[in-house]
């Protein structure tokens, strides 16, 4: 088993592609075989795996959600961080905080046109912390 930790810079509400510092992990775990587990130590942002193939996927599924859940709800009570706070929580509790791929003969093992996206659901810039836990 190893554990490995690192930081995503993001800009705003969008999808971040992690699938290349996922796989910089799995190279220096030496897994074989095996399973990649990746968690966001956060809750207003998740991990999804998505199509890496047409940016416009990665749009439509921020329109969708954001339509969803949308900012500025009369029912919102937590509101103190901002209108995209609470907003951000149901994104993060609708989505997933953690994703697992299998690993196959030292990669993972993705479909041709998936990759691992951090899923952020704030507006401003921040930095966020993913843990991969690697076991094979």
């Amino acid at each position: 088993m190893s554990n490995h930790s690192f930081d995503v810079s993001v800009n705003g509400q969008g999808l971040y592609d992690i699938t290349p510092q996922v796989g910089q992990a799995l190279q220096a775990s030496g897994v074989w075989d095996g399973l990649a587990t990746v968690f966001i130590q956060h809750t207003s942002a998740s991990l999804l795996i998505q199509e890496n193939a047409d940016p416009a996927v990665q749009v439509d599924l921020q329109n969708w959600l954001s339509r969803l859940v949308p900012e500025l709800d009369s029912l919102y009570t937590h509101t103190e961080e901002g209108p995209d706070d609470m907003p951000a929580h149901i994104k993060g509790a609708l989505t997933a905080v953690q994703v697992s791929v299998p690993v196959m003969q030292g990669k993972l093992a993705l479909g041709l046109w998936q990759g691992i996206y951090l899923w952020e659901h704030r507006h401003s810039p921040r930095t966020r912390s993913v843990i991969v836990n690697l076991m094979g």
